[in-house]
């Protein structure tokens, strides 16, 4: 990287262009949030039950007093002991930023599909402390489409991010929002996948403002479980 060295006035040319970019751009994601919120719903019908440390808790349960809940979706596979170093990435944000969004009426949890024992000992090293819990015994990573039987990978069935064909990888990650009305109805309101996930990851946006940006040799190549850097 060579940048150009400039005088402090050529430099301002240059950094007021830019924000002209930026400020269109911010408009711009401000109409797409607003489009974001105006998608339709969709009513489950399926009763989810999750093992959690203190045992069995519904999807219901999970909005605590809250009307509305965001889900990760944490990869992590039965059988083995591969923790996902991007997941992790994301859940590092969390208990910092759920400090403020539940005074705005989101509650949280994690979903992942192993046993509640192996959550609690990921939970136990990494440090956090958000609900995690459980859906060894229902279907619902496979109704979310981040979790994928052999038969569907097999039979090119395994759909992943609205279109991608999933092959070897028995779970993916992703994240949905759901909103539950007066009556107790819960309705799925959004998910996303695969780089919609980067929207969790307030460090991007620090690097992003840097000349090195990500700093990356491939996608996160250099992203690590926070206690292996």
């Amino acid at each position: 990287m060579t940048p150009a060295i400039v005088s402090r006035e050529e430099w301002l040319d240059a950094r007021k262009s830019l924000l002209a970019r930026e400020r269109a751009m911010t408009h711009e994601l401000d109409a797409l949030r607003a489009q974001r919120r105006q998608l339709p719903w969709v009513r489950l019908d399926k009763t989810y039950i999750f093992d959690g440390p203190n045992g069995a808790r519904s999807l219901g349960d999970l909005f605590e007093a809250r009307s509305q809940l965001a889900i990760y979706h944490f990869m992590l596979t039965p059988g083995s002991d591969n923790i996902c170093s991007g997941c992790s990435f994301i859940a590092d944000h969390v208990d910092a930023a759920r400090q403020h969004f539940e005074q705005a009426d989101l509650s949280f949890a994690a979903i992942s599909r192993v046993p509640v024992e192996q959550i609690q000992a990921v939970k136990t090293r990494m440090g956090w402390t958000f609900p995690w819990l459980s859906s060894a015994r229902n279907s619902f990573n496979f109704d979310f489409a981040v979790s994928f039987t052999p038969e569907d990978r097999e039979a090119g069935r395994a759909i992943y991010n609205y279109g991608t064909v999933i092959r070897n990888s028995p779970d993916m990650f992703g994240t949905s929002i759901f909103a539950k009305d007066e009556s107790g109805d819960i309705f799925h309101t959004y998910s996303t996948y695969h780089r919609g996930n980067e929207l969790q990851i307030g460090a991007f946006n620090w690097l992003d403002l840097t000349p090195k940006g990500r700093n990356e040799t491939g996608t996160m190549s250099w992203v690590r479980l926070h206690d292996e850097y």
